[in-house]
């Protein structure tokens, strides 16, 4: 019975060869399409869930409350994990961490190395799941003068990852120059990480650099927790609430915790709420992925019913030789899933084909692997696929009655018509949203490029100081500033997205309710003329006046949260020293236009720069660089100048966005092709079936045009229904993601009538080239007998 069935099926793929093949690749480029997301979306879900107590592993997050709401920051006071950890019986272990948005460099016996890495409390370990290949998860951090590395930096420093504990190393960061001893080595963290670090360094390292900044007004390190079995997340937050205020009686910060899990993709937060992350992306393709299987299987749906004419005598004689409705029902749902499981094969020869530029395009290592987690998984998504596809046709071709469809006609249905031009209606709104999104996502990511920011970070480049260049900086950057193309040279921390942040600045008149936290970074000379921030009052910093580093500068936005009238000459308080305003520049977006810009001051400090940068001039990059190369060769022996260019920092900001857009331009044309492959086979039966009219029509003088028209014309109203249908969704939608903007492009008309044009023309080119090529038929070719 089975071999009959098989045969039956092969018989109607070979039979019905153009509806096979358009299936084929329909479905096939839908399942590959939905496996590509799948590997994407599991791969984002397990990053920060290998650790082995992650249902008790949780963040504390401060809530800073203020005039215009509640700011929410990942980092606070160093003393607050070990705090937790004594006043809070829930914790079971509380681990600090800080660290700095700048390469250490680690040096042995003359190799110099520049690694990421962090300061850690004792028990980092015992609370995050890195395995360590050598030394005891609670006694690597005992010591304040210890080190652990990773297997991959130690074979970089030692050639080797055996017999390297005792071994010293000198870290280097800024003026702190120290050595330490390797107490243990742990595997490279994992890809599916959000934290990256190469070594962690003791925490009491860290408090000794902060010196008298470590206090309950600074917020400079993350505060991980190991609850207690059994303890309530709610009920601790509520007990946790004011604890620094206890610690602090005139702060407005307030904690809570939350899954560690939830930091990659839940980590944006609005007034203190969590509001989404990345998880909107996930959403977002998962949803993606649905609609393109969706727009496949209505494909199948189609032109299975569309071509139930070619097959009626058959269910006929089936039925009339007593076949139950039930038996052939499973043989056309067998058809349908033998389909899916043909699709699936070619979908995943496509799958390993373009697995590496779609690794490339989402910035992961995605690899496809037949483990029986995975096999599951498309088996289930095919199975349900090849039931979807199947589902209609299956019980619309076996409800025929036999006497009917043994006389070679079939009874008119409305509802079948009905429910056809209903699904060609549904694949074409989706298309259409998909393609709205497309434009404004690419109309957006423009935008944002090339928006004035307010400061200028053409050519130039920055690197992190090493060595004689940390040492003697000011004669490096009287060096560089003589090479020929260098056009101005100056240092200072970083301006872009990692900006140091403090609450510890107070001035006359400030309400002690009222808590602002302003952004700060560290300046030395020349700094703001390199960036042509606009002086809006005041002056800059100058060499001449050598107090200045008792004075600030704010932006616009500082001065109006400190509700400050003439400021320039005004005295505040910062970290309980006393510092003159010197001037105010206008606001730039040092940050990504996701935010609206926060105040902000630059304090002078030319003795530590975390970053040096350089202004070369246009057309002479090349050139330029290769001579600060030589430079810093000569002035620093044995270390190599790594540089960036500040560009391309701010051009990083929107690296997920850039991927949204150019996938969802790939995802909406594969979208509108999938729709247009059911509309040409669709187009084809039409013609097929209404060749006859067409001859009669032409025996009586009708037009190419006006056969064009007729054919066309039908088709053409549907994706008019379509579009009138996808414009308010598509309008709520991309509204929708565009408020996860602070500045933002302004929703035009064009971009949906351009949306919808476009489909209906790219429909009109489908269904015109059948519509053609039946309206060049001869009138005796159309009228006989077939």
């Amino acid at each position: 019975m089975l071999q009959h069935s098989l045969l039956l099926i092969y018989r109607n793929f070979k039979r019905f060869r153009s509806t096979f093949l358009i299936n084929l690749i329909g479905l096939s480029t839908g399942l590959a399409c939905a496996l590509l997301i799948f590997l994407w979306v599991n791969d984002e879900l397990q990053v920060d869930s290998f650790h082995e107590k992650e249902s008790q592993l949780f963040q504390v997050m401060t809530n800073h409350h203020n005039a215009e709401g509640i700011t929410t920051w990942e980092v606070g006071p160093g003393k607050l994990g070990e705090s937790l950890a004594e006043e809070m019986p829930e914790v079971a272990y509380a681990v600090s961490s800080s660290d700095i948005p700048d390469k250490f460099i680690l040096s042995d016996k003359g190799r110099h190395i520049s690694a990421s890495g962090q300061f850690v409390s004792k028990d980092f370990f015992n609370v995050f799941s890195y395995k360590l290949t050598q030394g005891n998860e609670s006694q690597v951090l005992a010591n304040k003068n210890a080190v652990v590395i990773s297997e991959s930096l130690a074979q970089k420093l030692f050639g080797t990852t055996d017999d390297v504990i005792g071994k010293t190393i000198v870290w280097q960061i800024l003026h702190f120059n120290k050595p330490v001893t390797v107490t243990g080595v742990f595997k490279d963290v994992p890809s599916n990480s959000s934290d990256q670090f190469d070594f962690v360094l003791s925490f009491e390292d860290f408090k000794d650099m902060l010196g008298s900044g470590l206090h309950w007004d600074n917020h400079n390190a993350k505060t991980y927790l190991i609850l207690r079995a059994g303890t309530d997340a709610e009920q601790l937050n509520r007990k946790v609430q004011g604890f620094i205020k206890s610690m602090l009686p005139t702060s407005n910060v307030s904690i809570f915790v939350r899954p560690y899990a939830d930091k990659y993709l839940y980590g944006n937060y609005e007034n203190g709420l969590q509001a989404g992350g990345r998880i909107e992306y996930v959403k977002l393709f998962s949803i993606i992925a649905l609609f393109i299987l969706l727009i496949a299987c209505i494909n199948f749906m189609n032109l299975s019913t569309a071509k139930a004419t070619r097959r009626i005598k058959e269910v006929g004689i089936k039925k009339a030789m007593g076949a139950s409705r039930q038996s052939l029902v499973m043989q056309y749902l067998g058809e349908a899933l033998l389909m899916a499981f043909a699709s699936l094969v070619v979908a995943l020869m496509l799958v390993e084909l373009l697995l590496s530029p779609f690794s490339q395009l989402t910035g992961k290592e995605l690899i496809l692997t037949y483990e029986p987690y995975f096999v599951a998984v498309i088996l289930t998504i095919t199975i349900l696929t090849g039931i979807l596809a199947g589902s209609y046709p299956a019980f619309y071709l076996s409800g025929f009655k036999p006497a009917t469809v043994l006389r070679g006609k079939l009874e008119t249905l409305g509802g079948e018509l009905l429910a056809r031009k209903g699904l060609v209606v549904f694949q074409f709104t989706l298309s259409v949203v998909l393609v709205v999104a497309v434009l404004v996502v690419y109309k957006q990511i423009e935008y944002v490029q090339n928006k004035n920011l307010g400061y200028s970070n053409d050519n130039i480049l920055y690197f992190s100081p090493e060595g004689k260049v940390q040492e003697k900086l000011e004669t490096f950057l009287s060096e560089a500033e003589k090479v020929p193309g260098v056009v101005l040279v100056s240092s200072g921390g970083s301006i872009i997205s990692d900006v140091g942040s403090t609450i510890g600045l107070h001035w006359q008149g400030k309400n002690v309710q009222d808590e602002v936290a302003f952004q700060t970074v560290a300046v030395n000379y020349k700094m703001i003329e390199m960036l042509r921030l606009q002086i809006k009052e005041g002056r800059s910093f100058s060499k001449v006046l050598s107090s200045d580093t008792a004075h600030l500068i704010f932006n616009e936005a500082a001065v109006k949260a400190m509700s400050m009238r003439n400021p320039v000459g005004k005295v505040v308080n910062l970290w309980g020293e006393d510092k003159k305003i010197i001037g105010v520049v206008k606001d730039f977006h040092f940050q990504s236009l996701h935010e609206k810009v926060k105040p902000m001051f630059f304090r002078l400090e030319p003795k530590s720069a975390m970053k040096v940068m350089v202004k070369v001039e246009a057309g002479k990059e090349r050139e330029t660089i290769e001579k600060l190369q030589e430079l810093y060769r000569d002035f620093n022996p044995g270390y190599i100048l790594n540089y960036k260019f500040l560009n391309q920092d701010y051009e990083a900001l929107y690296a997920a966005e850039q991927r949204v857009s150019i996938l969802s331009r790939y995802f909406a044309g594969l979208a509108i092709l999938i729709s247009c492959l059911g509309l040409f086979g669709l187009a084809a039966f039409t013609a097929e079936k209404r060749v006859k009219e067409i001859g009669v029509r032409k025996v009586l003088g009708a037009s190419d045009f006006s056969i064009v028209y007729l054919l066309s014309s039908d088709f053409t109203k549907l994706v008019l229904i379509s579009i009138s249908l996808a414009m308010p969704i598509s309008y709520t939608l991309v509204k929708h993601w565009l408020s996860n903007f602070a500045y933002r492009i302004e929703l035009e008309l064009w971009y949906f009538v351009c949306s919808g044009l476009l489909a209906l023309l790219i429909a009109w080119i489908t269904v015109g080239m059948q519509a053609v090529k039946a309206a060049r038929l001869s009138p005796s070719q159309c009228l006989k007998d077939v």
